[in-house]
């Protein structure tokens, strides 16, 4: 009788019953998704049509703007629901979807990180390398395995908790299907699945944070050593708007799932997943626009065009 599941469907409780926060959460989350929409897809736009930005740094940031705007968007129009409709009721199958491509997203990213990690290594520490180590095919196969393992992840981390059995509340304290949320309303035992959530998702952290740091660690000894200031400040600007998103991304994900369930507070907790779930993915494509030379460029050749062809 374990594995009987009772429960079929889930109550998501929100962010806030209070009325008068409705609106004003309403109008700021759709101001950040459509923000992350434009700005997501504007990236992936810009690299696909513009061929200068087609080398692996621009490839690697295509497909990590696609995996924000998929994550971003498993979980933002559901809040914007909750708050514009008060539909807070969420199916079984609909609660098992949503984590399944939350979390293959987010790790998919998180891997994806690490990739453009090495490929600021190569570029920075091995340059005369550079175009015969990072190739199409490798950029490829980097990607695919990214994708591949985040989604294998994501596939124990949805099935580690719908094996459980949920036969008394079915009352999620979150505003979307959030694994410690979900796993906490279980009338099993948790406890081998919530060590399995702590050991899959800390070996996932340390191996693509070991992979960062050992890239920058050589990419900082490297910078040390150069001895022109022009190809010191190229270099750093290679590695700033990268090593931001990893900071903002990892420490984050590190504060929500590196702890037990009991050591969880559901305010505090809500608070950082409206940070990863829908800050970030807005924030990565800002970062990497602002600070980004090529992205720039290449918008203000988009724009420069569109006010040729507008007669501006």
């Amino acid at each position: 009788m374990e594995n009987i599941t009772e429960v079929t469907e889930f109550i998501l409780l929100g962010l806030t019953n209070d009325p008068e926060l409705q609106a004003p959460l309403l109008i700021m989350f759709t101001v950040i998704y459509l923000t992350t929409v434009i700005g997501n897809l504007g990236i992936m736009v810009l690299i696909l049509f513009d061929s200068r930005l087609h080398t692996p740094m621009y490839f690697f940031l295509s497909n990590l703007s696609l995996a924000d705007l998929c994550y971003s968007s498993d979980v933002t129009p559901t809040v914007m629901a909750e708050l514009l409709l008060g539909h807070k009721v969420i199916s079984y199958n609909a609660c098992a979807a949503q984590m399944f491509l939350f979390s293959g997203f987010a790790t998919t990213e998180g891997y994806l990180l690490a990739s453009m990690a090495y490929d600021r290594y190569v570029a920075v520490c091995k340059p005369l390398h550079y175009t015969t180590t990072m190739t199409t095919a490798v950029c490829v196969c980097l990607t695919i395995g990214c994708y591949i393992w985040g989604f294998l992840n994501s596939s124990i981390f949805t099935g580690n908790t719908f094996s459980l059995s949920f036969c008394e509340s079915n009352v999620v304290n979150h505003f979307f299907c959030d694994i410690p949320a979900v796993m906490v309303l279980s009338c099993s035992d948790t406890h081998v699945n919530e060590l399995v959530l702590l050991y899959v998702a800390s070996f996932n952290i340390a191996f693509a944070v070991l992979v960062i740091l050992t890239s920058y660690i050589f990419i900082f000894i490297t910078i040390l050593k150069m001895h022109s200031s022009s190809g010191y400040q190229k270099a750093l600007s290679t590695c700033a708007s990268h090593f931001t998103a990893v900071f903002i991304f990892y420490g984050t994900l590190i504060f929500m799932y590196l702890q037990p369930n009991s050591s969880h507070s559901m305010d505090t907790d809500k608070i950082a997943s409206v940070f990863y779930t829908m800050i970030i993915p807005m924030l990565n494509p800002l970062v990497y626009s602002l600070r980004n030379k090529g992205v720039k460029s290449a918008l203000m050749k988009v724009i420069l065009m569109a006010k040729l062809s507008l007669g501006l």
